[in-house]
């Protein structure tokens, strides 16, 4: 008996580490409160219809305005450089960063990717913009997300939408082309972000 209870209070106090979710919380968004979705094509949505972005599609599910500011083709040093002006203009309650694909497919420097990451977080930071960051897969024969998303996510201590690319881009059923998704995938993407937010306490 006393072995039993032992051992359910250290599944109890492994469940409660498992939750605790304090260090990278989401504040509740208000109706009127925006988010920017910022990246490349993929938040652009290349591969489908704009009304069928990610963004768009994320919009629908929150029902909050989700803003995109997507380029196609931007390099992440590209986007650190562009990104503090849009955050002036649209002036977000929260950031998603889905950054980087084009650094990857180019082989750029993986470090200074990491650096480019980080100041789009610092630039919200400073204005007290609560940050996603989505991992981007590396692509090629096997597909996994890039190790840096993890290391950058626990580092910030922001929260992380990992694997989904990943498993979205393996599979030809939610993509349009070798690297982006089609309108089934990019709902799905919507769906991972939507559901993160519920269990942060976002929406």
């Amino acid at each position: 008996m006393k072995l039993i209870t032992k051992l359910s209070l250290v599944i109890l106090l492994l469940l409660l580490v498992a939750c605790d979710n304090s260090g990278n919380s989401l504040s509740f968004m208000r109706p009127n409160d925006v988010t920017l979705a910022f990246g490349d094509s993929l938040t652009v949505g290349v591969g489908t219809r704009p009304e069928l972005s990610y963004p768009a599609q994320l919009s629908r599910l929150i029902s909050r305005k989700v803003v995109n500011g997507g380029i196609s083709g931007e390099t992440s040093a590209e986007g650190a450089s562009r990104l503090p002006a849009l955050l002036d203009k649209v002036e977000p309650e929260l950031l998603l960063i889905c950054h980087g694909g084009n650094d990857i497919l180019q082989k750029l420097d993986r470090e200074q990717l990491r650096t480019n990451l980080r100041r789009m977080y610092e630039a919200a930071n400073q204005r007290g913009v609560k940050v996603i960051l989505i991992a981007v897969p590396q692509f090629g024969l096997s597909l996994k997300d890039v190790a840096l998303y993890q290391e950058l996510a626990t580092e910030l201590d922001i929260p992380l939408v990992s694997g989904i690319l990943t498993g979205l881009l393996a599979n030809s059923q939610y993509r349009s082309d070798d690297i982006h998704l089609n309108d089934k995938g990019y709902r799905m993407l919507a769906e991972a972000i939507a559901d993160l937010l519920a269990e942060r306490g976002a929406i």
